[in-house]
């Protein structure tokens, strides 16, 4: 759609000899450098990828960083990536590449979940979901929504989570965060989308994932924050990672 250059990226995480504990395996010796990129040049020839302009990258280096280099180098405009889903203590242990990925990462990154189908030929982004709690942060992501929608004369929904607010507060609660997001939208945005503005009362994640599978949401869109700790990329119950990985689409996430 775009006729832009797919770069395939791909890490090699360096592994130093035993008997040379502080340096990596010289290239002429590393059988794992050879071999990733005998798969690599495979994979740039399945047929998802013919019609296109695209290129292989291989790099040495722990993931964020090749990627980072690849990133500046070609100036990327956008990121995608699959995930496998990593939860509870597997997740806090191992931590999450993805996660990390897409919380440090300077442009947008689309996320492939576990739970997403396979595309069809007619796949297009026909209903948009995003998910904002207003913070400068998750208001970052909305230019992305606008576009895409507008690119696709989408049905956008703007959704607002709110939890544990009383019974006899939720009236009130939803008009004044429906009037917020209203105000998001342009007067003209009828005109090249279907605009629509839900206020629900849940726990975020819970109720992102929820109304996306009710409208069978095509993509969700949401800002994250910056996250550089080791918390950040560990703890398991992140709202923006637990999106990804039980979405039954693909969910763009753009940093602030």
């Amino acid at each position: 759609m775009y006729g832009v250059r797919i770069f395939v990226a791909h890490a090699v995480t360096p592994h130093p000899p035993i008997f040379l504990p502080m340096e990596p395996i010289p290239l002429e010796m590393d059988g794992e450098w050879y071999d990733a990129q005998t798969r690599l040049s495979e994979f740039l020839d399945c047929d998802a990828l013919q019609g296109t302009l695209h290129e292989g990258v291989t790099e040495r280096g722990e993931l964020w960083n090749v990627l980072d280099d690849v990133i500046h180098r070609h100036d990327v405009d956008l990121i995608i990536l699959g995930s496998h889903g990593k939860h509870g203590v597997k997740k806090l242990v191992l931590g999450s590449d993805a996660e990390q990925i897409f919380r440090k990462s300077r442009c947008p990154v689309l996320t492939i979940g576990p739970k997403v189908p396979p595309p069809t030929e007619s796949s297009a982004f026909r209903t948009i979901v995003f998910a904002t709690d207003f913070s400068a942060g998750s208001l970052h992501a909305l230019p992305y929504a606008l576009s895409l929608a507008e690119e696709n004369q989408a049905h956008l929904i703007l959704l607002h989570v709110i939890p544990l607010v009383p019974l006899q507060q939720q009236e009130s609660v939803a008009a004044s965060a429906r009037t917020r997001l209203e105000k998001l939208l342009s007067k003209d945005a009828a005109d090249w989308c279907r605009p629509e503005c839900i206020v629900r009362f849940e726990f975020p994640a819970e109720g992102i994932l929820c109304l996306a599978r009710e409208q069978n949401a095509d993509l969700i869109v949401m800002g994250v924050h910056k996250g550089t700790s080791f918390a950040s990329v560990h703890l398991p119950w992140a709202i923006a990672y637990e999106v990804v990985c039980e979405a039954p689409c693909p969910v763009l996430t753009v940093r602030d």
